[in-house]
Protein backbone atom coordinates (compact mmCIF):
# COMPACT_ATOMS: atom_id res chain seq x y z
CA UNK A 1 0.00 0.00 0.00
CA UNK A 2 3.01 2.29 0.23
CA UNK A 3 2.08 3.97 -3.04
CA UNK A 4 3.62 6.86 -4.85
CA UNK A 5 0.19 8.33 -5.59
CA UNK A 6 -0.43 10.77 -8.42
CA UNK A 7 0.16 14.34 -7.24
CA UNK A 8 -2.56 16.95 -7.58
CA UNK A 9 -2.79 20.62 -6.74
CA UNK A 10 -4.91 21.38 -3.69
CA UNK A 11 -7.76 23.04 -5.61
CA UNK A 12 -7.90 20.19 -8.08
CA UNK A 13 -8.27 17.75 -5.22
CA UNK A 14 -11.15 19.71 -3.77
CA UNK A 15 -13.04 19.76 -7.05
CA UNK A 16 -12.27 16.26 -8.34
CA UNK A 17 -15.22 13.86 -8.37
CA UNK A 18 -14.37 10.54 -6.72
CA UNK A 19 -14.62 7.40 -8.75
CA UNK A 20 -16.93 4.90 -7.08
CA UNK A 21 -15.24 2.03 -5.27
CA UNK A 22 -15.31 -1.26 -7.15
CA UNK A 23 -17.65 -2.89 -4.63
CA UNK A 24 -21.22 -1.83 -3.95
CA UNK A 25 -22.02 -0.16 -0.65
CA UNK A 26 -22.85 -2.57 2.15
CA UNK A 27 -24.41 -2.40 5.58
CA UNK A 28 -20.87 -2.33 6.96
CA UNK A 29 -20.32 1.11 5.43
CA UNK A 30 -21.24 2.90 8.66
CA UNK A 31 -20.61 0.04 11.09
CA UNK A 32 -18.53 1.64 13.88
CA UNK A 33 -16.51 -1.55 14.38
CA UNK A 34 -15.47 -1.95 10.72
CA UNK A 35 -12.49 0.13 9.56
CA UNK A 36 -12.17 0.64 5.80
CA UNK A 37 -8.80 1.20 4.15
CA UNK A 38 -8.29 2.48 0.59
CA UNK A 39 -5.92 0.43 -1.56
CA UNK A 40 -4.97 -0.66 -5.07
CA UNK A 41 -2.28 -3.09 -3.89
CA UNK A 42 -1.33 -6.07 -6.05
CA UNK A 43 -2.39 -9.53 -4.81
CA UNK A 44 -1.22 -12.83 -6.24
CA UNK A 45 -2.47 -15.00 -3.35
CA UNK A 46 -2.73 -15.10 0.44
CA UNK A 47 -0.30 -17.98 0.70
CA UNK A 48 2.42 -16.99 3.21
CA UNK A 49 4.81 -19.56 1.72
CA UNK A 50 4.76 -18.04 -1.76
CA UNK A 51 3.59 -14.40 -1.80
CA UNK A 52 6.08 -11.58 -1.20
CA UNK A 53 4.01 -8.60 -2.39
CA UNK A 54 3.22 -5.73 -0.05
CA UNK A 55 -0.55 -6.12 0.17
CA UNK A 56 -0.59 -9.87 1.00
CA UNK A 57 2.38 -9.64 3.36
CA UNK A 58 0.65 -6.83 5.23
CA UNK A 59 -2.31 -9.15 5.83
CA UNK A 60 0.01 -12.00 6.88
CA UNK A 61 1.23 -9.83 9.76
CA UNK A 62 -2.33 -9.76 11.08
CA UNK A 63 -3.18 -13.37 10.23
CA UNK A 64 -0.14 -15.28 11.49
CA UNK A 65 1.97 -14.68 14.58
CA UNK A 66 5.74 -15.15 14.25
CA UNK A 67 7.95 -16.99 16.70
CA UNK A 68 9.20 -13.59 17.91
CA UNK A 69 7.86 -10.11 17.17
CA UNK A 70 9.17 -6.54 16.94
CA UNK A 71 8.07 -3.93 19.44
CA UNK A 72 5.96 -0.96 18.35
CA UNK A 73 8.13 1.45 20.34
CA UNK A 74 11.54 0.69 18.90
CA UNK A 75 11.29 -2.33 16.60
CA UNK A 76 13.44 -4.41 18.93
CA UNK A 77 12.74 -8.12 19.26
CA UNK A 78 10.03 -9.05 21.78
CA UNK A 79 7.99 -12.14 22.53
CA UNK A 80 5.60 -13.58 19.99
CA UNK A 81 4.65 -17.26 20.01
CA UNK A 82 7.76 -17.68 22.16
CA UNK A 83 7.97 -16.11 25.60
CA UNK A 84 11.74 -16.48 25.97
CA UNK A 85 14.79 -17.87 24.21
CA UNK A 86 18.48 -18.47 24.72
CA UNK A 87 21.48 -19.31 22.57
CA UNK A 88 24.27 -21.85 22.89
CA UNK A 89 27.44 -22.63 20.98
CA UNK A 90 28.08 -18.98 20.22
CA UNK A 91 24.75 -18.40 18.49
CA UNK A 92 24.49 -21.70 16.63
CA UNK A 93 21.72 -23.30 18.72
CA UNK A 94 18.59 -21.30 19.61
CA UNK A 95 16.08 -22.72 22.10
CA UNK A 96 12.61 -21.16 22.47
CA UNK A 97 9.92 -21.62 25.10
CA UNK A 98 6.47 -21.53 23.48
CA UNK A 99 3.61 -19.72 25.20
CA UNK A 100 1.30 -22.22 26.93
CA UNK A 101 -2.42 -22.68 26.25
CA UNK A 102 -2.49 -20.85 22.91
CA UNK A 103 -5.17 -21.65 20.35
CA UNK A 104 -5.60 -21.24 16.63
CA UNK A 105 -8.56 -19.19 15.50
CA UNK A 106 -10.58 -22.42 15.07
CA UNK A 107 -9.95 -23.39 18.69
CA UNK A 108 -7.34 -26.09 18.08
CA UNK A 109 -4.22 -25.99 20.32
CA UNK A 110 -1.12 -24.21 19.01
CA UNK A 111 2.17 -25.84 20.01
CA UNK A 112 5.84 -25.96 19.09
CA UNK A 113 4.99 -28.75 16.62
CA UNK A 114 3.22 -26.19 14.40
CA UNK A 115 6.34 -24.02 14.32
CA UNK A 116 8.64 -26.96 13.58
CA UNK A 117 6.32 -28.24 10.84
CA UNK A 118 6.17 -24.80 9.17
CA UNK A 119 9.94 -24.38 9.15
CA UNK A 120 10.65 -27.93 8.02
CA UNK A 121 8.21 -27.65 5.12
CA UNK A 122 10.12 -24.59 3.92
CA UNK A 123 13.43 -26.42 4.32
CA UNK A 124 12.27 -29.57 2.50
CA UNK A 125 10.08 -28.24 -0.31
CA UNK A 126 11.32 -25.65 -2.78
CA UNK A 127 7.79 -24.55 -3.66
CA UNK A 128 7.24 -23.52 -0.03
CA UNK A 129 10.44 -21.50 0.26
CA UNK A 130 9.56 -19.00 -2.47
CA UNK A 131 8.68 -16.11 -0.16
CA UNK A 132 10.88 -16.62 2.89
CA UNK A 133 13.44 -19.16 1.78
CA UNK A 134 16.38 -16.87 2.48
CA UNK A 135 15.38 -16.72 6.13
CA UNK A 136 15.84 -20.47 6.64
CA UNK A 137 18.90 -21.05 4.44
CA UNK A 138 21.12 -21.23 7.51
CA UNK A 139 18.85 -23.74 9.30
CA UNK A 140 20.34 -27.22 9.79
CA UNK A 141 17.52 -28.74 11.87
CA UNK A 142 14.33 -27.60 13.60
CA UNK A 143 12.94 -29.83 16.32
CA UNK A 144 10.07 -29.79 18.82
CA UNK A 145 11.14 -32.08 21.69
CA UNK A 146 7.89 -31.25 23.50
CA UNK A 147 4.83 -29.02 23.01
CA UNK A 148 6.46 -26.03 24.71
CA UNK A 149 10.01 -26.22 23.34
CA UNK A 150 11.48 -25.46 19.93
CA UNK A 151 15.16 -25.93 19.05
CA UNK A 152 16.71 -24.38 15.92
CA UNK A 153 20.19 -25.59 15.10
CA UNK A 154 21.96 -23.45 12.53
CA UNK A 155 24.61 -24.45 10.03
CA UNK A 156 26.72 -21.65 11.43
CA UNK A 157 26.17 -19.05 14.16
CA UNK A 158 24.29 -15.86 13.38
CA UNK A 159 23.71 -12.63 15.24
CA UNK A 160 20.09 -11.91 14.33
CA UNK A 161 17.25 -13.89 15.90
CA UNK A 162 16.20 -16.63 13.42
CA UNK A 163 12.61 -16.64 14.69
CA UNK A 164 11.57 -13.44 12.93
CA UNK A 165 9.36 -12.69 9.94
CA UNK A 166 8.30 -16.26 9.13
CA UNK A 167 4.51 -16.68 9.41
CA UNK A 168 3.75 -19.85 11.36
CA UNK A 169 0.79 -21.83 9.95
CA UNK A 170 -1.40 -24.53 11.57
CA UNK A 171 -0.15 -28.04 10.80
CA UNK A 172 -3.63 -29.54 11.16
CA UNK A 173 -4.85 -27.36 8.25
CA UNK A 174 -1.89 -27.13 5.88
CA UNK A 175 -0.77 -30.76 6.15
CA UNK A 176 -4.06 -31.77 4.50
CA UNK A 177 -3.59 -29.53 1.44
CA UNK A 178 -2.52 -31.56 -1.63
CA UNK A 179 -0.56 -28.82 -3.38
CA UNK A 180 0.26 -26.21 -0.73
CA UNK A 181 2.50 -24.27 -3.12
CA UNK A 182 -0.52 -23.58 -5.36
CA UNK A 183 -3.03 -22.97 -2.56
CA UNK A 184 -4.51 -19.44 -2.73
CA UNK A 185 -5.73 -19.34 0.91
CA UNK A 186 -8.28 -16.67 0.01
CA UNK A 187 -11.11 -17.09 2.53
CA UNK A 188 -11.96 -18.24 6.06
CA UNK A 189 -8.35 -18.73 7.06
CA UNK A 190 -7.14 -20.31 10.29
CA UNK A 191 -4.34 -18.46 12.02
CA UNK A 192 -2.99 -17.17 15.31
CA UNK A 193 -2.88 -13.42 14.68
CA UNK A 194 -5.36 -10.71 15.68
CA UNK A 195 -7.36 -10.87 12.42
CA UNK A 196 -8.21 -13.59 9.91
CA UNK A 197 -9.04 -13.35 6.23
CA UNK A 198 -12.80 -13.71 5.86
CA UNK A 199 -13.21 -13.02 2.15
CA UNK A 200 -11.47 -11.69 -0.93
CA UNK A 201 -13.04 -10.34 -4.12
CA UNK A 202 -10.45 -9.56 -6.77
CA UNK A 203 -10.19 -5.82 -7.47
CA UNK A 204 -13.03 -5.16 -5.02
CA UNK A 205 -12.27 -5.85 -1.40
CA UNK A 206 -10.32 -7.81 1.20
CA UNK A 207 -12.10 -8.37 4.51
CA UNK A 208 -10.39 -9.46 7.73
CA UNK A 209 -12.35 -10.43 10.86
CA UNK A 210 -11.15 -10.33 14.46
CA UNK A 211 -9.76 -13.47 16.10
CA UNK A 212 -11.32 -14.13 19.54
CA UNK A 213 -8.50 -16.55 20.37
CA UNK A 214 -5.64 -14.12 19.84
CA UNK A 215 -3.31 -14.42 22.83
CA UNK A 216 -2.95 -10.66 23.38
CA UNK A 217 -6.74 -10.25 23.50
CA UNK A 218 -9.37 -9.90 20.79
CA UNK A 219 -9.15 -6.54 18.98
CA UNK A 220 -11.91 -3.99 19.56
CA UNK A 221 -12.57 -3.75 15.83
CA UNK A 222 -14.76 -6.50 14.40
CA UNK A 223 -13.35 -6.18 10.90
CA UNK A 224 -10.79 -4.47 8.69
CA UNK A 225 -11.81 -4.04 5.07
CA UNK A 226 -9.45 -3.01 2.29
CA UNK A 227 -11.40 -1.34 -0.53
CA UNK A 228 -10.06 -1.07 -4.05
CA UNK A 229 -10.10 2.21 -5.98
CA UNK A 230 -8.96 2.55 -9.55
CA UNK A 231 -6.87 5.68 -9.06
CA UNK A 232 -5.34 7.80 -6.34
CA UNK A 233 -7.73 10.73 -6.87
CA UNK A 234 -10.62 8.47 -5.99
CA UNK A 235 -8.86 7.26 -2.84
CA UNK A 236 -8.32 10.82 -1.62
CA UNK A 237 -11.92 11.80 -2.31
CA UNK A 238 -13.10 8.62 -0.57
CA UNK A 239 -11.52 9.64 2.71
CA UNK A 240 -12.87 13.17 2.33
CA UNK A 241 -16.39 11.85 1.87
CA UNK A 242 -16.11 9.19 4.58
CA UNK A 243 -16.28 6.20 2.24
CA UNK A 244 -13.01 4.98 3.75
CA UNK A 245 -11.40 5.60 7.11
CA UNK A 246 -7.67 5.33 6.39
CA UNK A 247 -5.27 6.01 3.54
CA UNK A 248 -1.49 5.81 3.29
CA UNK A 249 1.19 6.60 0.71
CA UNK A 250 -0.13 10.09 -0.04
CA UNK A 251 1.83 12.37 -2.32
CA UNK A 252 2.96 15.70 -0.80
CA UNK A 253 0.28 17.56 -2.78
CA UNK A 254 -2.47 15.25 -1.60
CA UNK A 255 -1.25 15.33 1.97
CA UNK A 256 -1.28 19.13 2.10
CA UNK A 257 -4.75 19.25 0.58
CA UNK A 258 -6.09 16.87 3.24
CA UNK A 259 -4.61 18.84 6.14
CA UNK A 260 -7.60 21.17 6.05
CA UNK A 261 -10.26 18.51 5.36
CA UNK A 262 -13.08 18.15 7.88
CA UNK A 263 -12.82 15.19 10.27
CA UNK A 264 -9.55 14.03 8.71
CA UNK A 265 -6.32 13.83 10.71
CA UNK A 266 -3.00 13.58 8.92
CA UNK A 267 0.22 11.91 10.05
CA UNK A 268 3.85 12.17 8.90
CA UNK A 269 5.96 9.12 9.75
CA UNK A 270 9.66 8.41 9.37
CA UNK A 271 9.40 5.29 7.27
CA UNK A 272 11.51 2.16 6.91
CA UNK A 273 11.71 2.54 3.15
CA UNK A 274 14.32 3.86 0.75
CA UNK A 275 13.81 5.04 -2.82
CA UNK A 276 16.46 5.23 -5.47
CA UNK A 277 17.75 4.42 -8.94
CA UNK A 278 18.84 0.87 -9.68
CA UNK A 279 21.59 0.62 -12.30
CA UNK A 280 22.07 -2.34 -14.62
CA UNK A 281 25.80 -2.80 -14.17
CA UNK A 282 25.75 -6.14 -16.00
CA UNK A 283 23.24 -8.68 -14.74
CA UNK A 284 24.04 -12.36 -14.24
CA UNK A 285 22.47 -15.19 -12.28
CA UNK A 286 24.00 -16.89 -9.23
CA UNK A 287 26.09 -19.10 -11.52
CA UNK A 288 27.49 -16.13 -13.44
CA UNK A 289 25.35 -16.62 -16.57
CA UNK A 290 24.88 -13.14 -18.03
CA UNK A 291 21.57 -11.82 -19.30
CA UNK A 292 19.79 -8.54 -20.04
CA UNK A 293 20.24 -5.56 -22.33
CA UNK A 294 22.04 -3.14 -20.02
CA UNK A 295 24.34 -0.60 -21.67
CA UNK A 296 27.95 -1.79 -21.61
CA UNK A 297 29.09 1.62 -20.34
CA UNK A 298 27.34 0.97 -17.02
CA UNK A 299 29.73 -1.88 -16.28
CA UNK A 300 32.35 0.82 -15.67
CA UNK A 301 32.23 2.07 -12.07
CA UNK A 302 33.43 5.52 -13.16
CA UNK A 303 30.34 5.97 -15.37
CA UNK A 304 28.02 4.93 -12.55
CA UNK A 305 29.76 7.28 -10.14
CA UNK A 306 29.49 10.09 -12.71
CA UNK A 307 25.72 9.61 -12.86
CA UNK A 308 25.48 10.04 -9.10
CA UNK A 309 27.73 13.12 -9.14
CA UNK A 310 25.53 14.65 -11.84
CA UNK A 311 22.30 14.43 -9.79
CA UNK A 312 21.43 17.31 -7.46
CA UNK A 313 19.73 15.04 -4.92
CA UNK A 314 19.01 17.83 -2.41
CA UNK A 315 17.15 19.88 -5.01
CA UNK A 316 15.39 16.76 -6.27
CA UNK A 317 14.19 15.92 -2.76
CA UNK A 318 12.98 19.48 -2.16
CA UNK A 319 11.17 19.78 -5.49
CA UNK A 320 9.74 16.28 -5.95
CA UNK A 321 9.13 15.34 -2.31
CA UNK A 322 8.64 18.89 -1.03
CA UNK A 323 10.94 17.91 1.85
CA UNK A 324 8.69 15.02 2.94
CA UNK A 325 11.76 12.79 2.79
CA UNK A 326 14.96 12.37 4.76
CA UNK A 327 18.43 12.66 3.19
CA UNK A 328 19.82 9.23 2.31
CA UNK A 329 23.25 7.63 2.46
CA UNK A 330 22.65 3.96 1.68
CA UNK A 331 19.92 1.34 1.37
CA UNK A 332 19.50 1.13 5.17
CA UNK A 333 17.12 3.93 6.26
CA UNK A 334 18.19 6.44 8.91
CA UNK A 335 15.30 5.33 11.14
CA UNK A 336 17.60 2.40 11.99
CA UNK A 337 20.32 4.63 13.37
CA UNK A 338 22.75 1.95 14.57
CA UNK A 339 22.93 0.30 11.13
CA UNK A 340 22.53 3.20 8.69
CA UNK A 341 25.68 4.53 7.01
CA UNK A 342 26.62 7.76 8.86
CA UNK A 343 26.29 10.99 6.91
CA UNK A 344 29.93 11.86 7.63
CA UNK A 345 31.35 8.64 6.22
CA UNK A 346 34.26 9.64 3.95
CA UNK A 347 32.92 7.55 1.05
CA UNK A 348 29.91 9.84 0.60
CA UNK A 349 30.13 12.42 -2.18
CA UNK A 350 27.77 15.18 -3.25
CA UNK A 351 26.51 16.93 -6.37
CA UNK A 352 29.55 17.89 -8.46
CA UNK A 353 29.13 18.45 -12.20
CA UNK A 354 32.84 18.96 -12.83
CA UNK A 355 33.71 15.73 -11.02
CA UNK A 356 31.05 13.91 -13.06
CA UNK A 357 32.57 15.20 -16.29
CA UNK A 358 36.09 14.19 -15.25
CA UNK A 359 34.92 10.68 -14.33
CA UNK A 360 33.39 10.31 -17.80
CA UNK A 361 36.58 11.67 -19.38
CA UNK A 362 38.63 9.14 -17.43
CA UNK A 363 36.29 6.38 -18.60
CA UNK A 364 37.03 7.30 -22.21
CA UNK A 365 33.71 9.00 -23.00
CA UNK A 366 34.54 12.26 -24.80
CA UNK A 367 32.13 15.10 -25.51
CA UNK A 368 30.70 15.08 -29.04
CA UNK A 369 29.67 18.00 -31.25
CA UNK A 370 26.14 17.97 -29.81
CA UNK A 371 27.36 17.74 -26.22
CA UNK A 372 26.56 14.05 -25.86
CA UNK A 373 29.58 11.92 -25.08
CA UNK A 374 30.89 9.31 -27.49
CA UNK A 375 33.25 6.35 -27.41
CA UNK A 376 34.25 4.15 -30.33
CA UNK A 377 31.59 5.86 -32.44
CA UNK A 378 28.76 5.15 -29.98
CA UNK A 379 26.84 7.85 -28.13
CA UNK A 380 26.29 7.55 -24.37
CA UNK A 381 22.50 7.14 -24.45
CA UNK A 382 20.77 5.47 -21.49
CA UNK A 383 17.19 4.35 -20.78
CA UNK A 384 15.42 5.24 -17.52
CA UNK A 385 12.43 2.97 -16.88
CA UNK A 386 9.57 4.25 -14.69
CA UNK A 387 5.98 3.54 -13.72
CA UNK A 388 3.79 5.80 -15.88
CA UNK A 389 1.18 6.14 -13.10
CA UNK A 390 3.62 7.12 -10.33
CA UNK A 391 3.91 10.90 -10.22
CA UNK A 392 7.02 10.87 -8.02
CA UNK A 393 8.80 8.67 -10.55
CA UNK A 394 7.71 10.82 -13.48
CA UNK A 395 8.77 14.05 -11.78
CA UNK A 396 12.13 12.49 -10.90
CA UNK A 397 12.66 11.55 -14.54
CA UNK A 398 11.92 15.12 -15.66
CA UNK A 399 14.67 16.51 -13.44
CA UNK A 400 17.18 13.80 -14.33
CA UNK A 401 17.00 14.31 -18.09
CA UNK A 402 18.53 17.84 -18.25
CA UNK A 403 21.00 17.07 -15.46
CA UNK A 404 22.32 14.10 -17.38
CA UNK A 405 22.56 16.21 -20.54
CA UNK A 406 24.70 18.72 -18.60
CA UNK A 407 27.36 16.03 -18.09
CA UNK A 408 27.00 14.60 -21.59
CA UNK A 409 24.58 11.69 -21.15
CA UNK A 410 21.43 11.39 -23.24
CA UNK A 411 18.67 10.05 -20.97
CA UNK A 412 15.62 8.49 -22.59
CA UNK A 413 12.71 8.29 -20.17
CA UNK A 414 10.67 5.14 -20.79
CA UNK A 415 7.40 5.19 -18.85
CA UNK A 416 5.26 2.06 -18.87
CA UNK A 417 2.60 0.15 -16.97
CA UNK A 418 3.63 -1.75 -13.86
CA UNK A 419 3.36 -5.21 -15.43
CA UNK A 420 5.72 -4.20 -18.23
CA UNK A 421 8.11 -2.62 -15.73
CA UNK A 422 8.04 -5.86 -13.72
CA UNK A 423 8.69 -8.01 -16.78
CA UNK A 424 11.50 -5.84 -18.11
CA UNK A 425 13.34 -5.45 -14.81
CA UNK A 426 13.15 -9.21 -14.19
CA UNK A 427 14.70 -9.87 -17.60
CA UNK A 428 17.27 -7.11 -17.20
CA UNK A 429 15.84 -5.12 -20.11
CA UNK A 430 16.75 -1.67 -18.77
CA UNK A 431 19.69 0.61 -18.07
CA UNK A 432 18.27 2.29 -14.97
CA UNK A 433 14.93 2.16 -13.22
CA UNK A 434 13.25 3.78 -10.21
CA UNK A 435 13.29 1.36 -7.31
CA UNK A 436 12.27 1.19 -3.66
CA UNK A 437 12.35 -1.28 -0.77
CA UNK A 438 11.17 -1.58 2.84
CA UNK A 439 13.47 -2.87 5.57
CA UNK A 440 13.00 -4.45 8.97
CA UNK A 441 14.95 -3.33 12.07
CA UNK A 442 17.80 -5.74 11.32
CA UNK A 443 19.73 -5.24 8.04
CA UNK A 444 20.81 -8.88 7.58
CA UNK A 445 18.26 -9.82 4.93
CA UNK A 446 18.78 -6.70 2.81
CA UNK A 447 22.51 -7.24 2.94
CA UNK A 448 21.98 -10.88 1.95
CA UNK A 449 20.05 -10.00 -1.21
CA UNK A 450 23.03 -7.95 -2.34
CA UNK A 451 25.35 -10.98 -2.32
CA UNK A 452 26.43 -12.81 -5.46
CA UNK A 453 24.62 -16.02 -4.55
CA UNK A 454 21.26 -14.27 -4.20
CA UNK A 455 20.96 -13.27 -7.86
CA UNK A 456 17.99 -14.74 -9.80
CA UNK A 457 17.98 -15.69 -13.46
CA UNK A 458 16.24 -13.84 -16.31
CA UNK A 459 12.93 -15.54 -15.51
CA UNK A 460 13.11 -14.51 -11.87
CA UNK A 461 13.93 -18.02 -10.65
CA UNK A 462 16.35 -18.54 -7.81
CA UNK A 463 17.18 -15.80 -5.32
CA UNK A 464 15.91 -12.28 -4.83
CA UNK A 465 18.32 -9.47 -5.65
CA UNK A 466 18.15 -5.77 -4.90
CA UNK A 467 20.20 -4.60 -7.88
CA UNK A 468 21.86 -7.70 -9.31
CA UNK A 469 24.96 -6.61 -7.37
CA UNK A 470 27.95 -8.93 -6.98
CA UNK A 471 31.21 -8.16 -5.19
CA UNK A 472 33.14 -10.87 -3.35
CA UNK A 473 34.46 -8.31 -0.86
CA UNK A 474 30.87 -7.38 -0.02
CA UNK A 475 30.00 -11.08 0.37
CA UNK A 476 32.83 -11.47 2.89
CA UNK A 477 31.64 -8.45 4.89
CA UNK A 478 28.09 -9.81 4.83
CA UNK A 479 29.25 -13.14 6.22
CA UNK A 480 31.36 -11.48 8.91
CA UNK A 481 28.48 -9.31 10.19
CA UNK A 482 26.10 -12.25 9.96
CA UNK A 483 27.98 -14.16 12.68
CA UNK A 484 29.37 -11.26 14.74
CA UNK A 485 27.65 -11.31 18.17
CA UNK A 486 29.16 -8.07 19.47
CA UNK A 487 26.72 -5.40 18.32
CA UNK A 488 29.27 -2.58 18.05
CA UNK A 489 31.62 -4.75 16.01
CA UNK A 490 28.74 -5.90 13.83
CA UNK A 491 27.59 -2.32 13.25
CA UNK A 492 31.06 -1.41 12.00
CA UNK A 493 31.04 -4.36 9.57
CA UNK A 494 27.59 -3.33 8.27
CA UNK A 495 28.87 0.21 7.70
CA UNK A 496 31.86 -1.15 5.78
CA UNK A 497 29.54 -3.20 3.55
CA UNK A 498 27.29 -0.21 2.90
CA UNK A 499 30.28 2.00 2.11
CA UNK A 500 31.55 -0.55 -0.40
CA UNK A 501 28.12 -0.74 -2.05
CA UNK A 502 28.01 3.07 -2.18
CA UNK A 503 31.42 3.28 -3.86
CA UNK A 504 30.52 0.55 -6.37
CA UNK A 505 27.31 2.47 -7.19
CA UNK A 506 25.11 -0.47 -8.08
CA UNK A 507 22.29 1.90 -7.22
CA UNK A 508 21.82 5.50 -6.13
CA UNK A 509 19.74 5.99 -3.00
CA UNK A 510 17.77 9.22 -3.35
CA UNK A 511 15.90 9.54 -0.07
CA UNK A 512 14.05 7.92 2.80
CA UNK A 513 10.50 8.89 2.01
CA UNK A 514 8.22 10.02 4.83
CA UNK A 515 5.06 7.94 4.98
CA UNK A 516 2.16 10.36 4.58
CA UNK A 517 -1.11 9.04 6.01
CA UNK A 518 -4.59 10.22 6.96
CA UNK A 519 -7.54 8.80 8.90
CA UNK A 520 -11.10 9.74 9.78
CA UNK A 521 -10.80 11.26 13.24
CA UNK A 522 -14.58 11.30 13.63
CA UNK A 523 -14.71 7.50 13.42
CA UNK A 524 -11.55 5.96 14.86
CA UNK A 525 -8.79 6.63 17.38
CA UNK A 526 -5.95 4.73 19.04
CA UNK A 527 -3.66 4.09 16.07
CA UNK A 528 -0.25 2.82 17.22
CA UNK A 529 2.83 4.16 15.47
CA UNK A 530 6.10 2.30 14.95
CA UNK A 531 8.40 3.66 16.26
CA UNK A 532 6.39 5.55 18.85
CA UNK A 533 8.10 8.85 18.11
CA UNK A 534 7.35 10.09 14.58
CA UNK A 535 6.65 6.57 13.30
CA UNK A 536 4.29 5.02 10.77
CA UNK A 537 0.84 3.43 11.08
CA UNK A 538 0.58 1.24 7.97
CA UNK A 539 3.25 -1.14 6.63
CA UNK A 540 4.80 -1.79 10.02
CA UNK A 541 6.98 -4.71 11.06
CA UNK A 542 4.12 -6.30 12.95
CA UNK A 543 0.43 -5.88 13.62
CA UNK A 544 0.36 -2.88 15.96
CA UNK A 545 -1.00 -0.16 13.66
CA UNK A 546 -4.62 -1.25 13.38
CA UNK A 547 -5.01 -3.77 16.20
CA UNK A 548 -5.16 -1.06 18.86
CA UNK A 549 -7.76 1.03 16.98
CA UNK A 550 -11.05 1.87 18.69
CA UNK A 551 -14.24 3.53 17.48
CA UNK A 552 -14.56 7.16 18.57
CA UNK A 553 -18.00 6.53 20.07
CA UNK A 554 -17.58 5.73 23.77
CA UNK A 555 -20.56 3.40 23.56
CA UNK A 556 -18.93 1.33 20.83
CA UNK A 557 -15.38 1.62 22.17
CA UNK A 558 -16.12 -0.40 25.30
CA UNK A 559 -17.03 -3.71 23.73
CA UNK A 560 -16.44 -6.81 25.82
CA UNK A 561 -13.14 -8.61 25.44
CA UNK A 562 -11.45 -5.82 23.48
CA UNK A 563 -8.08 -4.42 24.45
CA UNK A 564 -7.50 -0.69 23.99
CA UNK A 565 -4.41 0.96 22.60
CA UNK A 566 -2.91 1.58 26.03
CA UNK A 567 -3.14 -2.08 26.96
CA UNK A 568 -1.51 -3.22 23.75
CA UNK A 569 1.40 -0.82 24.07
CA UNK A 570 1.86 -1.71 27.74
CA UNK A 571 2.13 -5.41 26.91
CA UNK A 572 4.68 -4.69 24.19
CA UNK A 573 6.74 -2.44 26.44
CA UNK A 574 6.83 -5.03 29.21
CA UNK A 575 7.91 -7.71 26.78
CA UNK A 576 10.91 -5.99 25.17
CA UNK A 577 13.97 -8.22 24.98
CA UNK A 578 17.23 -6.48 24.04
CA UNK A 579 18.46 -8.64 21.18
CA UNK A 580 19.12 -8.09 17.45
CA UNK A 581 16.29 -7.99 14.91
CA UNK A 582 15.90 -10.17 11.82
CA UNK A 583 15.68 -9.92 8.08
CA UNK A 584 12.57 -8.89 6.19
CA UNK A 585 11.51 -10.46 2.92
CA UNK A 586 11.27 -8.18 -0.05
CA UNK A 587 10.82 -8.52 -3.78
CA UNK A 588 11.96 -6.50 -6.76
CA UNK A 589 8.95 -7.57 -8.82
CA UNK A 590 6.01 -5.37 -9.80
CA UNK A 591 6.20 -1.64 -9.27
CA UNK A 592 8.60 -0.34 -6.67
CA UNK A 593 5.87 0.45 -4.17
CA UNK A 594 4.39 -3.04 -4.38
CA UNK A 595 7.55 -4.46 -2.84
CA UNK A 596 7.60 -5.29 0.83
Amino acid sequence: MAKGLAGLAAMALVSTMAAAPAQAATEETQDPTVMRIATDGFIDSFNPFTSFYLMPTNTFKYMYENLVANSPETGEVIEGLATEWNTEEGGKVWTYKIRPDMKWSDGEPLTSEDVAWTYNQMMEKDELSVANGALIENFATVEAPDDSTLVITLKEPQANNPGQEIPVVPKHIWSKIDKPGEFKNKENTVGSGPFQLESYEANKSVTLKSNPNFWRGEPTLDKIQYRYYTNSDAQVQAIRSGEVDFITGLSPEQFKALESADNVETSVGNGRRFSGISINSGLADADGEEFGTGHEALQDKKVRQAIRAGIDIDTLREQVMQDYAEPATSFVPSVYEKWALPEDDPVITGFDVERAKKLLDDAGWKEGSDGIREKDGEKLSLRFLTDADATIEQNTAKFLKPWMKDIGIELKNEASDVDTVSERTTKGDYDMYYSGWSLSPDPDYQLFINTCGSRPDAEGNGGTSQDGYCNKKFDKLYQQQHVELDEDERSDLVHQALALHYEDTASITLWYQNQLEAFRSDRFTGFTKQPTDDGIIANQVGYWGYTSVEPVSAENASGEGGMGAGGWVAIAAAAIVVIGGGGFLISRRKKSDDRE
